[in-house]
């Protein structure tokens, strides 16, 4: 179900705790799944997500749709010209109405289609699909973070 279209607005620091408290209700669901407390979103600390909005390159934008504010994406360009989604998140009474799709276009959009990185855990089957619906494709390098889980790496 796609209700209205879904825009990208920049996240200004002042709005970092917004961010921050999103982003853990967001990812606070896989956090109790897999238990990885080391590479969780819902983890970071809003300190550190501060700093990561005023890191050269790094760009959040809100995910909105319908002026309701329904999740985040981040941006981040690098030096060697790549780009990198870190994190990308919908909240869950809005999943599955297409909104991480658009988002991840808008984002192409915004900075070209080529060269970009992300990673998912392997086990979330519904994440893969997307990223591959959109045309990433796995890199063939996966991590292990714990015996629940496992990073896969994406291209596009």
């Amino acid at each position: 179900m796609i209700k209205g279209e879904v825009q990208l607005k920049k996240v200004p620091l002042e709005e970092a705790q917004q961010f921050w408290q999103m982003q853990r209700m967001a990812f606070g669901e896989l956090l109790e799944r897999y238990q990885d407390t080391q590479t969780n979103p819902a983890c970071e600390t809003l300190e550190r997500v501060r700093s990561k909005m005023t890191q050269p390159g790094s760009t959040f934008y809100w995910i909105e749709q319908e002026n309701e504010t329904v999740g985040g994406i981040r941006v981040v360009l690098r030096e060697d010209a790549s780009k990198r989604i870190s994190p990308l998140f919908v909240l869950p009474q809005y999943r599955n109405r297409r909104i991480a799709q658009q988002a991840i276009k808008l984002a192409e959009e915004l900075y070209g289609e080529e060269n970009w990185e992300l990673d998912t855990i392997l086990q979330e089957k519904g994440n893969c699909h997307l990223y591959e619906k959109v045309g990433y494709r796995p890199t063939g390098e996966t991590r292990e973070i714990n015996h629940k889980m496992t990073l896969i790496y994406y291209k596009k």
